[in-house]
């Protein structure tokens, strides 16, 4: 492995996407440190400390979460890639549903490229929304949080303007890393973000202990329990069913084409880390609003739902992370597509009919695997805070939850598999000299 990373380092083209990468996820991180003007960081901290001390935190820790510990610094990016996430599910339920985005949907490059830029416009949309919104209702009224330095329109504005600016940004910084750099770039900056909150968590743990309030012993099994599930999630997002394909020899000329035997990889995964960032998306628009009347005790009640930190709300994030996968898998997985290739080119799976044969075929395939794949990501998400509180560690911060686990693992894979191609493209030994890291490649 690190023969891989000294031939990555080696390599210009290589070095530079990786560079580049580096440099994009290190200004997005800069902008933890830029604070959102008119906005009182000190009083919104203590408050912040006050919430999650009465138990009544789960927003909050929600969206440190998801925008990588921006909204607790309330910074120019405290909506991180919340709007572009959430633009984004609207689009693929749109696609499946209204018949023009479908249409437009199949019409190659150009018309992928033409939802980018309503995903583009819908994301500032939102943005703008979300910002004002938590102005509003969040920062202003003395009953939630009320830190800021002023309140009314002038001040609603601001806040707005300024996540509207960071929206833009952050979705930039995203699409420049896919695009010039390796990996996906709004993946890698959730990754940056919950990898640069560890140390934090660690450290809070470590007091937690110290005071008496946790068992170390039980954090020490916790934390080895842990790596086991790692080491399984990374076995498990591996596995791939393997459907055989022949294609029938063709005589063209003088010459006979074709007669080789492949195979079609269908992942036990395939719908890879996506599930997890939509659910955990979806968990916090409720929260948001229920926020708005934290004296009553039922909506309280009813808020708890969205907690991944109580079983109520990890219930909920299991359920949303199997009906994602569902959803995802059946959007970038066509049966149908794959058997017009196959019947086109000559190819066929073996012992079944070409047509509408092959695609029920395959279609049966996938839903079965699907299933497993989908059960294991829900599983794994509960498995941490399971663990958690059966060895006496309490109440899990969000980085060492399902979510934050299956995120890491998933884009760190993703990554590893991108470097591994240039590696392999240049004739180079990947990271994996026994086999190769398998991804979500070009699929037939």
């Amino acid at each position: 492995m690190l023969a891989a990373f000294r031939n990555a380092l080696l390599i210009p083209d290589l070095r530079r996407k990786l560079l580049i990468t580096i440099g994009l996820l290190a200004v997005y991180r800069l902008g933890v440190f830029v604070p959102t003007p008119g906005v009182d960081i000190q009083r919104l901290q203590a408050q912040l400390d006050a919430f999650r001390d009465s138990g009544t935190g789960g927003l909050f820790n929600m969206l440190g979460f998801i925008t990588g510990g921006n909204f607790e610094q309330f910074s120019v990016f405290a909506l991180g890639v919340l709007p572009y996430i959430t633009a984004s599910i609207i689009f693929q339920l749109l696609t499946s549903v209204y018949p023009p985005l479908e249409k437009l949907s199949k019409e190659g490059e150009e018309g992928r490229r033409k939802i980018t830029q309503y995903t583009r416009i819908a994301s500032l949309v939102l943005g703008a929304i979300q910002g004002l919104f938590l102005a509003i209702a969040l920062l202003g009224p003395q009953d939630v949080l009320r830190v800021g330095w002023s309140d009314g329109p002038f001040f609603w504005l601001v806040v707005m303007i300024t996540q509207l600016a960071g929206c833009a940004v952050v979705m930039w910084l995203g699409e420049k890393i896919t695009e010039f750099g390796i990996g996906n770039g709004i993946s890698l900056i959730i990754y940056a973000g919950i990898v640069a909150a560890y140390p934090g968590a660690i450290i809070d743990q470590l007091a937690l202990i110290s005071a008496g309030q946790s068992n170390l012993l039980g954090f020490i099994i916790f934390l080895v329990m842990l790596i086991v599930a790692i080491a399984g999630m990374v076995l498990i997002t591996q596995a791939e069913r393997r459907i055989p394909v022949q294609y029938a020899r063709q005589q063209r000329g003088k010459k006979m084409m074709g007669g080789q035997t492949t195979f079609i990889p269908l992942r036990l995964n395939a719908a890879g880390v996506i599930p997890v960032i939509f659910a955990t998306s979806i968990l916090v628009l409720p929260t948001t609003i229920l926020a708005l009347f934290p004296t009553i005790g039922w909506v309280q009640a009813l808020g708890a739902w969205f907690n991944p930190g109580v079983w109520q709300g990890l219930l909920l994030s299991t359920i949303l992370i199997v009906a994602f996968t569902y959803f995802y898998t059946q959007i970038s997985f066509d049966p149908r597509k794959i058997s017009d290739n196959l019947r086109e080119y000559g190819g066929f799976v073996p012992g079944v009919r070409p047509g509408q044969p092959t695609q029920d075929h395959l279609n049966k395939i996938t839903t079965r695997i699907t299933l497993w794949g989908a059960l294991f990501l829900g599983f794994v998400n509960a498995v941490p805070q399971l663990l958690a509180w059966l060895t006496g560690v309490g109440t899990l911060s969000l980085v060492f939850s399902g979510i934050g686990l299956l995120i890491v693992v998933g884009v760190s894979l993703d990554t590893l598999k991108q470097i591994e191609s240039q590696l392999q493209m240049r004739h180079y030994d990947g990271f994996v000299t026994k086999g190769r890291i398998r991804g979500r490649g070009r699929r037939m």
